[in-house]
């Protein structure tokens, strides 16, 4: 019997999670995945929004702000990447300046500190790559990046050491309410909790609608990117955008807080919930609109493309809450941008609709902050030496692309909520994110995946599930009663014989 329990070990669930972890509660994080962040979380533009555009009154500019102002001191405490490099919102037409006006005094209302409008002189020195058609820009010195990879493992990895439980490739597939008590079905098994927490993403309506009379609906909005290698990454300083439609905040040109050049995405409404394929159109929308505000991007550059999907709801403002025809189920639903921004203040105040409900003691032993993967990049020479001597595996480098050492990997699978496939080292280390995109170092990744979880390469996946790299072997060799090697051919997708 759980004192919370929380669909989703997304950002939002992640937050709740440690939010909820200061308190002498007990918690279950539940993930049909295999690990933290392979959502909607994953998947997104990495833009810590000022909050000029949301509606003032709106749950979505309350928490948008309140989560960009937590942002820098929850890096320190949680040691991921953070930048406040500040956004720009171009205008490309005197006739939209109202527009620009309108965001402003938007934003104001929303408690936006710094912003202001600049002329196409001063935008033309901020950004000298910026599209020669831009006449003016809303300047909003707050925005800022950060890894999004970074801030959900963080927040993840918080809540575990402080007692909260994850549990993996643990899918719910149903709900039932009896005697005060959540009975909470799963594919691997029931589980029973006093409160549950909705922070299923693109499914979170789903069940919200399970056990409510109320319906919601969320569509899942598609967005396409492409990722540009370093080399780009310098092209633009701030966060480029365009003036936003009813689409939202359309396609954007931002650094990353790891020195790539990230455009998009695409708002296409689609019906498949896990329809995050990319199409031609929806990269040609890309690269055609990315030009349209900064200019000369290098699109020969581009060492990858993907999809995210937005978990957009009809009322267009994030559900959170407890349901009134369901006591004891919260809704954190239609978190879509700016969910990640306001992902810490999600948290805050889940924690505080149940610290309500629960009225739990708050721990005297809480650990307030956690240590990332060690970077070897940002030591001294003389520290790296010193480092290298008394551990060799941060000499050896496993990803050539971004010098990522085995040292760095055996400390993403060995952690907390450690890795247990490619894309959860990727995520920790970014091994396999640079310009060969894995292409070189994923068999050594595999080799050492396999030693340290104890299993046979054979069972490695990329992601979980499925999606196991080896299905067979092509070679198999034996040895003779002389002593002699015996080569036998075998059919790969049949295994060995």
């Amino acid at each position: 019997m759980y004192d919370i329990l929380i669909i989703g070990a997304g950002v939002s669930g992640s937050a709740a999670a440690r939010e909820l972890s200061r308190y002498d509660l007990k918690i279950c994080v539940l993930e049909r995945a295999e690990d933290v962040c392979c959502g909607t979380s994953k998947a997104n533009s990495g833009i810590v929004h000022a909050g000029f555009d949301a509606e003032p009154g709106s749950l979505m500019a309350e928490l948008n702000v309140k989560g960009n102002e937590m942002m820098e001191q929850l890096s320190r405490d949680l040691d991921f990447p953070f930048r406040r490099n500040g956004s720009l919102v171009v205008c490309r037409s005197e006739k939209d300046l109202p527009e620009l006006e309108r965001l402003m005094k938007q934003g104001a209302a929303n408690g936006v500190k710094g912003l202001r409008i600049i002329d196409r002189t001063e935008l033309r020195e901020m950004e000298p790559n910026i599209s020669e058609e831009a006449c003016a820009a809303l300047f909003a010195p707050t925005g800022g990046i950060v890894c999004p990879f970074g801030l959900n493992i963080a927040l993840a990895e918080n809540a575990c050491v402080n007692g909260a439980e994850f549990h993996f490739n643990t899918e719910v597939t149903g709900l039932t309410h009896e005697d005060g008590i959540w009975k909470v079905h799963t594919s691997q098994g029931d589980y029973e909790s006093k409160i549950v927490v909705n922070a299923a993403g693109v499914y979170a309506d789903v069940f919200h609608n399970m056990v409510s009379e109320k319906k919601i609906n969320i569509t899942p909005r598609r967005g396409d990117y492409c990722l540009l290698d370093h080399a780009a990454g310098t092209h633009v300083s701030r966060t480029v955008f365009s003036l936003p439609d009813e689409f939202g905040k359309g396609v954007l040109v931002s650094p990353t807080v790891h020195g790539n050049l990230l455009i998009g995405p695409t708002a296409i409404d689609i019906d498949d919930k896990e329809g995050t394929n990319t199409t031609r159109d929806g990269l040609d929308q890309v690269l055609e609109k990315s030009a349209r505000n900064v200019k000369d991007i290098p699109y020969r550059k581009v060492i990858t493309s993907f999809a995210g999907l937005r978990a957009h709801e009809d009322g267009h403002d994030f559900i959170i809450g407890e349901v009134q025809d369901a006591p004891g189920f919260i809704d954190c639903a239609g978190i879509e941008s700016p969910g990640l921004t306001s992902s810490p203040a999600i948290g805050e105040m889940i924690a505080g609709i149940i610290r309500d409900i629960l009225h739990p003691e708050e721990k005297k032993n809480f650990i307030e902050t956690r240590k990332g993967i060690l970077n070897p990049s940002e030591l001294t020479r003389e520290e790296r030496i010193a480092l290298i001597h008394k551990n060799p595996a941060y000499g050896n480098i496993i990803c050539r692309c971004e010098m990522i050492s085995e040292g760095e990997i055996l400390d993403a699978i060995h952690r907390p909520l450690g890795a247990h496939s490619l894309d959860g080292v990727k995520r920790r280390t970014r091994a396999g994110m640079g310009r060969c995109q894995a292409g070189f170092c994923t068999p050594r990744t595999m080799e050492i995946l396999a030693r340290e979880l104890h299993v046979d390469q054979s069972e490695i996946t990329k992601s979980g599930g499925n999606s196991k790299l080896i299905v067979g072997i092509n070679k198999d060799s034996i040895r003779t009663e002389d002593g002699s090697e015996d080569r036998i051919k075998t059919d790969s997708t049949e295994g060995r014989n």
